[in-house]
């Protein structure tokens, strides 16, 4: 959660209570509750809402009201997951501890962890920063193609890191590496079952996504058409975006935080001589190519690491299983790239915009599914190991 403007009188207060939601979400998760902390987000958009309709027009700056509603949201939020805590019997007393191991522990893990989850969002700064010196409107075409990578990327990396982590941990404990080279084995495909649609659909869906979400007054047909390069070029490396997300658990719940610090320096680095050769000839789209094949180079080491190790190990069936998706994958690109011509969106309405935009993602995903069941694909793969 976070704020979405700068008016907030108080940060402190509104960084509170996120912390306090996400300490309290991170609890609920170790211990398999998984249901109460995704359902507590929607009290952030519930509490907006509210606050642009009812607070706003009593303010003096009607924005304000934003900042208020998310400082609401956080009290709120906060309140709804204390009785799952209580139930559990895992109230923390709130008490000052600097001194104990297990906080100075945390505080040793803590700044590693979010590096080694965070090489992405840097690299895409580094993107807006090398854009800047290009040509008039880069960052904004970065910006959106970004924040359309991020839908995905939010909903499945951070949901299949969120899950996974806990049973990695567990499994490390109890030094079963049977079980934790499963639990990685089982991550790691429904990465590709579930992130190669969603890329499909980004290439091939791009204009016609930001035609429908963004072309409106100042943001005319040529800002969807550069904008769409990028968001292609972005969107190729979403599989190792979310790839990322599953396989760092996999050093973090052994307490490793060195070698994901490593790799990611390494990828950054990649990134960075990439973007200075992709920059030339593509202009704002090299670099995001270039952020997309660092992220992959990342993705490699980390699961080459796992491999040498041999705490991950890939169970059988894996070939079945790629080619599977990938022949559903092929047929739900061919399906998009013969039917859906990008031009028909900029001569329609909004409404007809997002009626078409919300066909053609149906009748892809209808494609993709119905040729994975064809290729002998079933409900139990998704819940269990695949064959």
């Amino acid at each position: 959660m976070s704020c979405p403007c700068n008016c907030c009188k108080s940060p402190f207060r509104t960084c509170f209570f996120i912390a306090l939601v996400a300490f309290a979400g991170g609890i609920l998760n170790a211990h398999g509750q998984f249901a109460i902390p995704a359902l507590t987000p929607v009290f952030l958009n519930i509490c907006m809402i509210a606050a642009a309709i009812w607070l706003a027009p009593l303010m003096g700056e009607p924005v304000t009201a934003l900042a208020w509603g998310v400082f609401a949201a956080g009290i709120v939020q906060l309140l709804f997951q204390l009785p799952s805590l209580m139930r559990l019997g895992l109230m923390p007393r709130p008490r000052l501890g600097f001194d104990d191991s297990g906080v100075k522990r945390i505080i040793s893990l803590m700044l590693p962890a979010i590096f080694s989850v965070s090489v992405t969002q840097i690299n895409l700064l580094l993107d807006t920063l090398f854009a800047s010196f290009l040509t008039v409107g880069s960052v904004s075409w970065l910006y959106y193609s970004d924040r359309l990578v991020e839908f995905p990327l939010g909903i499945l990396g951070i949901a299949l890191a969120t899950v996974i982590l806990p049973n990695l941990s567990k499994s490390h404990a109890a030094e079963d590496t049977a079980a934790f080279s499963s639990s990685l084995d089982w991550g790691l495909r429904l990465v590709v079952l579930v992130g190669l649609p969603a890329t499909i659909g980004l290439v091939m869906l791009a204009e016609p996504m930001l035609s429908t979400l963004f072309q409106y007054n100042e943001f005319g047909v040529s800002d969807v058409h550069f904008a769409g390069k990028s968001l292609k070029a972005y969107s190729l490396g979403l599989l190792s975006f979310i790839l990322i997300k599953v396989l760092v658990p996999g050093f973090t719940s052994r307490g490793d935080m060195k070698t994901p610090v490593r790799y990611g320096v390494y990828a950054m680095l990649v990134s960075l001589g990439l973007n200075l050769v992709l920059v030339f000839p593509l202009a704002h789209a090299g670099l995001a190519l270039a952020t997309s094949l660092g992220t992959f180079f990342n993705a490699a080491l980390l699961l080459r690491k796992l491999q040498k190790d041999n705490v991950y190990q890939p169970a059988s069936g894996w070939w079945l299983s790629f080619a599977r998706i990938s022949l559903a994958a092929g047929a739900m690109s061919a399906g998009l790239y013969y039917f859906v011509d990008p031009a028909w969106w900029n001569d329609w309405s909004s409404s007809e915009r997002v009626i078409n935009l919300v066909k053609w993602i149906g009748i892809g995903l209808v494609i993709y599914a119905a040729t994975l069941l064809l290729t002998g694909l079933r409900l139990k793969h998704l819940t269990g190991r695949m064959r």
